[in-house]
């Protein structure tokens, strides 16, 4: 039988080079504590003096009411000046002047970001660029999803061992780690808008390769 055939040739096999080499993989899951909205303004007109101070004025506006909600955790993100063309013939044809603000607003909360999104629209805001709910210590998360990935490797090569009727050291006799610790858990891109927000949970994963001596 193919199954003798297999397990003879096992046994015949010098026992320093028997071993096999399993993949594992492990997860978990954590609720996010963290919010991260990049929002602002984006202005265009001919006039780039006159677009700068609107934008300016609106987006002090946007600041001032995330203030008044008692946010503050915010940093300018991105604050770009870019002259915009059109194509005559082949030809380009300048046509005023883009300028985007763009902040990032961290939330200690993030039952808070569909507020703090409607209150940023309300105060002028016209860009949403990102909203990510992330955990604040990923590492955490992550080592026990190493572990669990590491317990899934064990119990495959228990069932091969098993299936094949041989002795194996439950002791990896190698492991390499194949991922390593996640950014940002979840992100989502939409314009502004009356907004509910649901954070869910964040999956977090780890992988890896080991190797068992039988």
């Amino acid at each position: 039988m193919l199954e003798d055939f297999i397990l003879e040739s096992i046994m015949n096999t010098p026992a320093a080079s028997r071993s096999m080499t399993l993949t594992g993989q492990g997860r978990v899951t954590a609720e996010p504590d963290i919010a991260v909205i990049r929002l602002g303004v984006e202005l265009t007109g001919e006039d780039l003096a006159a677009v700068q101070s609107e934008n300016a004025a609106r987006s002090q506006a946007v600041l001032d009411a995330l203030q008044q909600l008692g946010i503050t955790d915010i940093r300018t993100f991105q604050y770009n000046i870019d002259r915009n063309y059109e194509y005559d013939g082949g030809t380009p044809v300048e046509r005023g002047f883009t300028v985007r603000n763009i902040f990032e607003i961290r939330l200690d909360d993030p039952a808070l970001a569909g507020t703090v999104i409607d209150a940023a629209v309300d105060a002028g805001a016209n860009v949403t660029d990102l909203i990510s709910f992330e955990v604040s210590d990923p590492g955490y998360y992550y080592q026990q999803a190493l572990n669990l990935a590491v317990v899934d490797a064990i119990k495959k090569a228990a069932s091969i061992s098993d299936e094949l009727r041989v002795d194996i050291d439950p002791v990896p006799n190698s492991i390499i780690e194949n991922s390593s610790i996640p950014g940002p858990a979840q992100l989502f891109r939409r314009e502004p808008a009356a907004t509910p927000t649901v954070p869910g949970n964040v999956t977090i994963e780890a992988n890896i390769t080991a190797e068992f001596i039988y």
